[in-house]
């Protein structure tokens, strides 16, 4: 039975990375358009109205495109990487033809592939050839005699818009690598979790940092970060000293992110102390622009989305709730999140945690809660979802965290609010957003009855990547992957219990 069970796990695994980019993944040709279906209205007594948020049901490949197709010349794929399965998938119907944004970000993702693959002995990279004394004294040995050993390949940073396909164009090079290599891919909040959570280890070390890095560097020498993002002073002081020990260790960075680095922390506390980092990321990544104009996450159906626009909306979605845990009893429960903490869960069943929004942002919450949330419940419910400005940026930029742990989880939403995520959003904008309203809204100090406008350069950029988030996360293909994940998970748990 073990030997049925482990092949079972594998399959969850492998479809697990694979949905982690889904929607822009795999699309037949055949299948652009799914109908449409804009929005529908639910009414109830009292002539109630409420609008089931959904979008224009139209599924397209959120790396690929047929408006702007791009060939790739044959010559480019007659080697191994990212090219070459791309050119697999177009000549299978699995891709229609790519924009010319992402084809060239594919040739650039090529180009490091083969700078890697050229150079893998001197990087490294062989997890095998590296002998295990070696890799478990090197940080011993470094403090001897110390010493700096580069990588020969610099790395890349990917930046543009939100939903441009980012994160599928990383995976697709990442998943292209040998599986014996030195490698991680990792989201940027879960890799500074880890970073707080090995510095805490490390408490009373003369030098923590180079502790880590000597421990994330012999774990894995080529590093893919998703979403790499700057909002806490915290991460902003120790990230210029974790990645110059990083570098030295010849960790090579492969980075996705909405900023490019030069507008990284861009108005944040002690700034200037950040910037020598932006400094060393420029020398030791090539970065790089996806030009795409094009979010292709909001252009998936949304047929049976759980997003519900309105005011005392609570029986809605404790219907909803209820339905998801069947004959479970949901009760208060307390989940351990990371270094000891706690979480409370008002109420949490069969997977399912029903929570207000006050009880989930506008408490002192972060990252490392959100996350051990998701990894004990695969549905959130969240009653009454706000929309945001002045006189609630702190909940704004907890809520924001909090959808991109969900989606980073692929965990499913269920949720009342006060408007669309356009209009939850609406209020707040950048300090250039701001100048090009009218001058005087561009001060910091604007006054909460001047139409509660927030301007923030970070939420403000942030909230296109929510907003693009959510848009996905209600549609029909994110709901329909989540549930075929639920049920391998179930299949594996069956297994386990017959098992045992």
């Amino acid at each position: 039975m073990r030997a049925a069970v482990r092949p079972v796990r594998n399959i969850i695994t492998a479809f697990r990375h694979q949905t982690s980019s889904y929607s822009g993944a795999v699309i037949r040709r055949r299948s652009h358009l799914i109908g449409s279906n804009a929005s529908s209205v639910y009414r109830l007594p009292g002539d109630a109205e409420i609008h089931r948020f959904l979008f224009p049901a139209i599924f397209v490949s959120k790396a690929f495109s047929t408006d702007t197709a791009a060939k790739v010349n044959i010559s480019e794929v007659n080697r191994a990487g990212p090219l070459v399965e791309y050119e697999r998938r177009i000549a299978a119907g699995e891709l229609v033809d790519g924009d010319a944004c992402q084809v060239g970000t594919l040739r650039e993702l090529q180009r490091l592939y083969d700078e890697i693959v050229e150079s893998a002995d001197a990087c490294r990279l062989d997890r095998y050839a590296v002998p295990e004394k070696t890799v478990r004294n090197q940080w011993f040995w470094s403090r001897l005699m110390p010493q700096s050993s580069y990588s020969p390949v610099k790395g890349l940073y990917l930046y543009g818009g939100v939903g441009t396909g980012k994160t599928m164009l990383m995976d697709l090079f990442f998943d292209q690598l040998p599986g014996n290599w030195r490698k991680k891919r990792i989201h940027f909040h879960d890799f500074m979790l880890n970073v707080h959570s090995r510095l805490q280890r490390h408490k009373g070390v003369a030098d923590p940092l180079e502790v880590v890095a000597g421990e994330i560097s012999d774990e894995a020498i080529l590093l893919c970060l998703d979403e790499f993002m700057v909002t806490d002073v915290a991460d902003a002081l120790i990230l210029n000293r974790l990645f110059r020990h990083l570098f030295s260790n010849g960790v090579i960075l492969v980075a996705t992110s909405n900023r490019a680095p030069d507008n990284l922390y861009e108005g944040g506390l002690q700034r200037d102390l950040f910037l020598p980092f932006i400094a060393t990321l420029k020398e030791r990544c090539v970065a790089h622009e996806i030009g795409s104009a094009v979010d292709y996450r909001k252009l998936t159906s949304a047929e049976q989305g759980f997003y519900f626009i309105g005011k005392d909306l609570s029986g809605i979605l404790e219907q909803k709730f209820q339905q998801l845990i069947g004959e479970h009893v949901a009760s208060p429960q307390v989940v351990e999140v990371v270094m000891g903490r706690t979480l409370q869960v008002p109420f949490g069943a069969n997977g399912c945690a029903y929570f207000s929004f006050e009880e989930l942002c506008d408490k002192p919450l972060g990252a490392a809660d959100y996350f051990g949330l998701c990894k004990n419940f695969h549905t959130l419910a969240l009653e009454g979802v706000p929309k945001f400005g002045l006189h609630n940026r702190t909940a704004a930029y907890r809520f924001v965290t909090l959808v991109d742990v969900m989606y980073e989880n692929r965990s499913r939403l269920l949720c009342t609010a006060e408007g669309s995520p356009q209009e939850l959003f609406e209020n707040i904008v950048t300090v250039s957003d701001a100048q090009q309203m009218a001058p005087r809204t561009s001060s910091r100090s604007r006054r909460n009855d001047d139409s509660d406008l927030c301007v923030d350069n970070e939420l403000g950029f942030a909230k296109d990547r929510t907003i693009s988030r959510l848009t996905e996360m209600n549609s029909k293909e994110y709901l329909e992957q989540h549930a075929e994940e639920r049920q391998l998970s179930q299949e594996v748990a069956n297994a386990d219990a017959v098992q045992a």
